[in-house]
């Protein structure tokens, strides 16, 4: 599919999308958005199955995804309208497969972004993800429902090595397979210019991820051309290793003001300017302290003070003299002992 612009009323958002086949017989992606009465939403799903059954399973996800947030109690909370809307869209793909034999076992991951002017409200199953950018820099992402990543969590893997193992693409979590799913959701602040890329795996699996950081926060172009580039240098990637690679989805959407929701100053920030108040407040507390001792020295041995300074000053004065004697003799031996002698019968 071509470049196509996510048209919208909003004048919060500015978004692209594009999908395509890479290396496989069948697109399997789908994605779509909606002006709703809460909010601009867009979806980005990816389908699982045998012959058109995975299209069949993505189409009915992002369909009934979107039905399900326009048709919602707007009294409701985003977060519970997107279980809902996904749930919902959960036992339509569980009933078509009822319904056609030959599509029992269909099933589509999800992610979903929400946009009001509140906030962000972020929803996913599966290995389909969503990132948020702020300049050039990631501030979110949405952890993959996968068996890798589990592996991941428990710190036995890294994340490249997740990218990279065969068993990648074997999901924990999808739409499809059974009744009861669990769908994770958070909720987002964002700024004007943040960047929400939603996208299958055949995006996120293809390249480092410092990599598409690279590519999605590109701010010399403009956001099509960006959204263009990305689905292009990996379906050339994809190519150029010999094909067979993933469907590859993607939608962009760009951010144009302030959410009222606030960021949350995080765990690590807080931590350190905790580090600085203590190291502050132990070095107000010590100078006070130090302050005091030396007033009370001063106090009690002001008259040993005194004698001291004028001692120093005295050596010093003699030490000049000295000094300018010795220079006087040319380094003449006798004569530098005889007046070193002469300067300490003085000082007795």
């Amino acid at each position: 599919m071509d470049l196509t612009q996510l048209k919208t009323e909003s004048p919060l958002i500015l978004g692209f999308a594009e999908s395509r086949i890479g290396g496989r017989s069948e697109n399997q992606d789908s994605f779509d958005w909606a002006d709703t009465p809460l909010g601009f939403l867009v979806t980005v799903c990816d389908g699982m199955g045998g012959g058109p059954g995975g299209k069949t399973a993505s189409s009915i996800a992002v369909k009934e995804i979107i039905a399900g947030v326009m048709e919602a109690d707007q009294q409701e909370s985003p977060s519970n309208i997107l279980i809902k809307a996904i749930r919902r869209a959960n036992m339509a793909i569980i009933n078509r497969g009822t319904e056609q034999p030959a599509l029992q076992g269909i099933g589509s991951t999800c992610t979903v972004v929400l946009i009001t002017p509140k906030s962000a409200t972020v929803a996913h199953v599966g290995d389909s993800r969503v990132y948020q950018f702020r300049g050039n820099e990631k501030i979110f992402r949405t952890f993959d429902h996968s068996m890798v990543f589990e592996l991941v969590k428990q710190k036995v893997i890294t994340e490249e090595q997740a990218r990279l193992s065969a068993q990648s693409n074997v999901i924990t979590r999808a739409l499809g397979i059974k009744p009861d799913v669990e769908v994770e959701v958070t909720e987002r602040p964002f700024e004007t210019g943040d960047r929400f890329l939603l996208c299958t795996d055949g995006i996120h699996g293809a390249v480092e991820e410092k990599h598409l950081i690279k590519l999605a926060t590109n701010r010399k172009s403009n956001l099509g051309p960006v959204v263009d580039s990305i689905a292009t240098d990996i379906d050339n990637i994809g190519h150029t290793t010999g094909g067979g690679h993933d469907n590859l989805t993607l939608a962009i959407v760009e951010t144009k003001s302030n959410s009222t929701l606030k960021e949350k100053m995080n765990r690590k920030i807080k931590q350190i300017l905790l580090i600085i108040g203590i190291i502050c407040s132990v070095s107000i507390i010590a100078n006070i302290y130090l302050t005091v001792k030396v007033a009370k020295f001063n106090n009690s041995n002001e008259g040993k003070l005194h004698t001291m300074c004028e001692r120093l000053k005295n050596d010093s004065i003699q030490t000049a003299k000295l000094i300018q004697n010795i220079e006087k003799v040319n380094g003449d031996s006798a004569k530098v002992s005889k007046i070193i002698n002469s300067q300490k019968r003085q000082q007795q």
